[in-house]
């Protein structure tokens, strides 16, 4: 009877160990929806761009176009700026245009749906990635970037979509659900930070063009997820009771 008991006891206990190891799992991945549950973009997205073919021939010459944006310091140091990628980063940026600072400490529901709600939209660009393992235009150049800094740690990271339009388009449409007065700020924001891939060199005007899609197919797919329309609830009341 005692070693029937004990063998329960450590069964218990080990269920609840498991249990606490799955949950925290769940925590620490801040998404909504897992990268097999989103849209898989390799299905329905076309591949990019052959070399040779008119359509990367226009890739060649919005490259150009980056290259000749980084003549306005201005212009040049805000695509710099938009190489931030992590949304710690990134949340003070759309923050400006958004009109009320966002955080952990002063819009806790605000921050939550919109950092999981971009890191589950993110996730929609690792299958089409590594599916085409395209070259970054810097890399097929051979030239330099605005960020230099950034080069060798991208340079075998596929082109194809971009991470970063793919996050500040998301970013751009989880904040409009929250505050639709300044919509067309925060699409002109996302665009401008994608067009910024294309003026630093990172990227082919056709990775940020299919990036937006990928954003918006993936988005519309988040409100099937009743975890998030449940925080995108609490984001929406606490904005309300802030702006007031």
């Amino acid at each position: 009877m005692k070693k029937t008991n004990h063998f329960l006891g450590v069964l218990m206990l080990a269920v609840w160990m498991l249990s606490g190891i799955v949950l925290h799992a769940q925590e620490s991945a801040h998404i909504y929806l897992t990268a097999d549950e989103v849209p898989n973009a390799v299905y329905w997205l076309p591949t990019p761009p052959a070399p040779g073919s008119s359509q990367f021939l226009y890739d060649i010459s919005q490259y150009y176009w980056g290259k000749e944006q980084r003549n306005d310091t201005v212009r040049a140091q805000k695509a710099i700026r938009e190489a931030a990628y992590e949304n710690v980063d990134m949340i003070p940026i759309f923050s400006e245009v958004f009109g009320m600072e966002i955080s952990e400490e002063k819009t806790p529901a605000i921050y939550k749906v919109v950092d999981w709600g971009v890191e589950t939209i993110r996730l929609s660009a690792t299958a089409p990635k590594e599916a085409h393992n395209r070259i970054r235009p810097y890399v097929y150049f051979n030239e330099p970037t605005l960020v230099p800094e950034d080069e060798e740690e991208l340079r075998t990271n596929g082109s194809y979509p971009s991470g970063h339009a793919i996050k500040a388009w998301g970013m751009a449409m989880i904040l409009c659900e929250l505050n639709p007065d300044v919509q067309d700020e925060l699409f002109k924001l996302a665009y401008e930070y994608g067009q910024s891939r294309v003026i630093t060199g990172f990227h082919w005007q056709s990775d940020v063009n299919a990036s937006r899609l990928l954003a918006a197919a993936t988005y519309a797919r988040l409100h099937t997820c009743k975890e998030y329309l449940n925080d995108l609830e609490k984001a929406q009341k606490e904005f309300k009771k802030l702006k007031k």
